[in-house]
Parts: C-alpha cells; structure tokens; sequence
C-alpha cells in the first residue's frame, strides 16, 4: 500500500522522532510504499521548553522524510493536505500526543480525506494529556473527529478515545520495543566510559524531565535511610523541561549529591546503550501516565523496571514477573528497591523481561494499522 506517516521525525529529536521513523522502516521491511511528512517548523522557540528541537546526526538510511509541515501556519496546512489528497495514500497516519498539534493536524487530515480514499488512522499517545490546559477537550475533540480509525497503545487511552468517538474503528496495542538503539554494551566499558564506580548498583531514571514523571518521588525514596550504605547509586539522565532547582535542592536537603549523579542533559541516540547497560533496575515513579517509551527501551535491553501504578505501566510491566508495580509514595518505592537488592531478585526479573519483550514487536503494531484500515472501508466514521 501507499501510506504517508505525518509527524515527528529526523532532524527532530526525540522518542517521537524515534518511533516514527522506526514504523516507517517496518512498512518499508514489509514491501509498503511509505514517506514521512514531518515540520519545517515543529514548535515556535519560546513554546519548546528543552534546549534543542534538533538531534545532531545524520538522517535514518532507506526512510524517505520530507520538512513540510508548519505547525502553526494554516496556509500550510492547506496546502499539505491537498498535497496529500492530490497524492492519493491508501493510509494517513498520524501520531499524536498533544492539543497544541490539533489544528494543524485535523485540517490537514480533513482535507486529505477528502479524496474518499485515504483512510486517516491515529495512533494516540495520549488523548488527554499530561498537564492539562484550558481549551485540551476542544482542540481534541477538533482533531479526533477527522479520523476514521485509532490505534491506542494503552487500555487508559482507549478510554479516552471512547469520551470523544465510541464507535470508530479501534485497537489496542502497546508501545513497540525501542529497538533502535544499538546492542547492550559490556557493563564494565560501559562504567568506565561514564566514569562511574565499578564496585556500585546503579538504579536508571531516564528520560526528560517534567513534573508528571516523579523524580522529586523517587529523590525521596532514595532518601530513606534503610538504602544508606549499600553501595546504590542513582543517575539521572534526561534533560529538565521545567525548573531544575526544586530537584537539586530536595537532593541537597538530604544530603545525597554524593549518591545522585545528574546527567541533566539530551542523551544522545547513541548513548542510550550506555545508560542502559550500567543499570541495575530502571525506576519510573510517574505520577500520571499512559504508556512510556523508557519501559520500552528497558525491555530492549532486558533490563528489570520498577514503575508506578498509573496509566497503562501495569499493562506492560507484570509485577513480581519484570519488576515492580507500586503506588506514586516514597515509601513504596524505597521497599521495593530495597527487596530487589537485598533479595538479589535481578536474574529472575531478567527472565520474566526476556520472555515478555517479544510481545512488543514492530510487525504486530503495523498489523494492528492494517487490521484497523481494513475496518474502516467497510465503517462509515
């Protein structure tokens, strides 16, 4: 089939970016035709709240990506969409993740559709986001009344999708594996390429910084007494969106900036493989969530994971089988992190990791795209 995947990609940064380009090379892998229309301009400067939009690095080999989408001008949206309603795609894909996006992507999409061939299918990040805004449910409700058909990655986001379209079209699958970052690399290089002390268990938390995900819940747990004198460590690996003094300053209230090592910046792709390697349990103390890329690089490179009860986490790690699922408290998280290393429980976490990842494969998420396509031609939406 011929399908156009509007969204983020090289040379943005990011899991966006990562994902999209990897679904892109799956339909590629599997005999489609298949392009990526991403934004010349993704976000005006003063909105993004990281240093850098952009990755440095050259573009993914074999996945044909076009800058064309200007995601605050509606001249461009029109004429993208009559590009792509000229162009005739048999499937648009969109992946969407936040209202900001909603203007630009549902005009484009109505007008795509227009053609009474394309089928428009969304696969939803979140449909009501993280940190909500006044104006979310009506930019929402804008953009998901253009499509024909949703994948969702999580059973939360499933049921959001119902508030606002119950009868479309709609799978659920989770997040694929983030398998695009290389091979684990030996622990002992890996330790000694962040400088880190061989003779220490490393506890991971990764990924950008806002206030939903719970670092100042997991600095807190790591603040308990009982985790002193055990040679654990913590790294930080991500870069602040928001204000970092409230975290170096909990870190300093409990004395704990020998034990905390902030690598507060983008993690490059290439250096994934490090961080990963070096971790003993991977730690997500989010407060709220639907799913998360992080568990899905963790599952890559079999890693134990430690999440909170929130969101679809449950749905993707069993707890007592890949790790740990707990409430958003300190006190939860400072016991299980306690019973992983006093009871050594990482061999049996491993396994319980190793035989859940292949559940989360790329040729399973575009079969759930094409399941949904084929729904939709015989599906007034």
């Amino acid at each position: 089939m011929k399908i156009i995947l509007l969204g983020t990609a090289y040379p943005y940064r990011g899991g966006l970016a990562a994902y999209n380009e990897r679904l892109a090379g799956q339909f590629a892998i599997e005999g489609h035709e298949v392009r990526i229309f991403t934004f010349s301009l993704q976000y005006p400067g003063f909105l993004f709240p990281g240093k850098s939009q952009y990755i440095d690095g050259s573009s993914p080999e074999g996945i044909n990506i076009e800058r064309r989408i200007n995601s605050i001008n509606p001249f461009n949206w029109i004429s993208v969409g009559y590009k792509i309603r000229k162009e005739k795609p048999d499937i648009l894909i969109i992946k969407y993740w936040l209202p900001f996006m909603s203007p630009c992507f549902g005009t484009i999409a109505r007008i795509a559709r227009s053609d009474n061939h394309t089928k428009v299918i969304c696969i939803f990040d979140n449909v009501i986001p993280h940190e909500k805004k006044p104006g979310d449910r009506l930019l929402t409700k804008y953009f998901v009344n253009c499509i024909h058909g949703a994948v969702a990655m999580s059973q939360s986001v499933m049921n959001d999708l119902r508030l606002f379209r119950k009868y479309i079209p709609a799978k659920l699958n989770p997040h694929p594996l983030f398998d695009n970052f290389g091979v684990p690399v030996n622990k002992e290089d890996a330790l000694t390429k962040l400088g880190l002390d061989p003779d220490s268990k490393y506890l991971l938390f990764f990924g950008f910084i806002r206030a939903y995900k719970g670092l100042d819940l997991l600095i807190k747990a790591f603040a308990d007494n009982r985790l002193r004198n055990k040679h654990l460590k913590l790294i930080i690996a991500g870069e602040f969106y928001e204000n970092s003094k409230p975290y170096l300053d909990l870190v300093k209230k409990h004395n704990l900036e020998n034990d905390i090592i902030f690598y507060g910046r983008f993690i490059n792709d290439n250096e994934v493989k490090i961080f990963f390697s070096v971790a003993d349990l991977v730690v997500q103390p989010y407060k709220t969530a639907t799913q998360s890329g992080v568990t899905q690089i963790a599952f890559h490179f079999e890693k134990p994971m430690l999440v909170t009860d929130v969101g679809g986490l449950r749905e993707i790690v069993p707890d007592g089988i890949c790790g740990y699922v707990v409430k958003p408290e300190p006190n939860e998280i400072t016991e299980s992190i306690l019973d992983y290393f006093d009871n050594n429980r990482e061999a049996h976490f491993t396994e319980g990791v190793k035989k859940e990842k292949d559940k989360f494969t790329w040729n399973k998420m575009t079969a759930s795209i094409i399941e949904v396509y084929n729904k939709c031609l015989t599906t007034q939406t």
